[in-house]
């Protein structure tokens, strides 16, 4: 997915690879060291602290703002709740459609039954789309120009498939790792091109079964993605909410201590006094009231990340690729 976006490795891992934690830590220690070192290069800092004007001005409103984003996660959080209530006939389509896909599947996979984790189900589709390039490779023996014409989409299946199925072994379904690895397999190029040799080509029938098998599973991995997309949303958003309610507890004590009583904590500002005091308990301050912001930021720009890079479905590619000239 790096290669294909064509960003650095730490921007993507900043964005979508590092655990939220991390994330909002980090955040959170850019604004404690940005507000400290500016008052280190403002001497009177200490006298301005002092009065209690700038802070009553900087935390009240950060006070109404916790307020605001927790209004906010626990209306994303009814948002997500709606999503599971319904009457029994809607519960009832929805599992007629999960089991009649997960038939389609295991008929593209020659099984029987197909897995039920959310790794195994998407790593069986990769590695019979592996299966199936590899008959295709075979189908194709004999004639030059067309397995010419299919090395690269096949060496790109086989290749891509062996990479996202070993991601994917082993992988808990919760975790970042799932949506990661699917999101690695490109099967909308693989698809285009697939149906590309459909049309190019003249074919015998073994090559024709081939193709149209590789294309079967290259479809059924769209829909199975985007379906474990959205569940991997549902349960990041119930995992904000909570992070978020439990993040404005300590946010609301520091920024209603701050306005209340970080004034007369602040040391006055004699030649030998600690000058630093004043702005390292603002900073300390400003960095906890903003734990609930640089949650909500932290889960936001994975989400948006991945929701950019697949707002298509099917074989349409919406970044710049190498298919082919028309």
């Amino acid at each position: 997915m790096r290669e294909r976006a064509g960003t650095s490795r730490l921007k993507l891992w900043i964005l979508v690879g590092a655990s939220r934690r991390t994330v909002t830590v980090a955040l959170l220690g850019i604004v404690f060291l940005l507000v400290f070192l500016t008052a280190v290069f403002v001497p009177e800092s200490a006298t301005l602290l002092r009065d209690g004007d700038p802070i009553e001005s900087a935390f009240q409103p950060l006070i109404g703002g916790v307020i605001t984003v927790v209004t906010l996660v626990l209306t994303l959080n009814q948002l997500v709740l709606s999503q599971e209530l319904g009457a029994v006939g809607d519960q009832r389509e929805r599992m007629e459609g999960a089991t009649e896909f997960r038939s389609d599947v295991a008929d593209a996979l020659g099984r029987d039954v197909t897995p039920p984790e959310p790794a195994a189900f998407l790593r069986a589709l990769v590695v019979t789309a592996g299966e199936h390039a590899d008959a295709v490779a075979a189908a194709g023996a004999g004639d030059d120009e067309f397995a010419s014409d299919a090395e690269p989409l096949l060496d790109s299946v086989r290749g891509n498939a062996e990479a996202v199925a070993d991601d994917l072994d082993g992988a808990q379904f919760g975790t970042f790792a799932v949506v990661s690895a699917a999101l690695d397999f490109n099967y909308s190029w693989k698809l285009y091109e697939t149906r590309r040799l459909q049309s190019d080509h003249d074919l015998t029938d073994d090559r024709a079964t081939a193709l149209s098998q590789l294309a079967d599973v290259l479809e059924l991995f769209g829909p199975a993605r985007e379906h474990f997309k959205t569940l991997y949303f549902q349960w990041e958003l119930v995992n904000l909410s909570r992070a978020v309610l439990w993040g404005a507890i300590p946010a609301l004590v520091a920024t209603l201590g701050a306005v209340l009583y970080l004034p007369s904590l602040v040391p006055a500002p004699p030649a030998t006094g600690p000058y630093l005091m004043g702005p390292l308990l603002v900073s300390l301050a400003a960095a906890i009231g903003l734990l609930p912001f640089a949650i909500l930021l932290s889960y936001v720009l994975r989400i948006a990340t991945v929701t950019k890079r697949t707002l298509s479905i099917g074989a349409f590619t919406l970044r710049e690729t190498s298919a082919r000239d028309e």
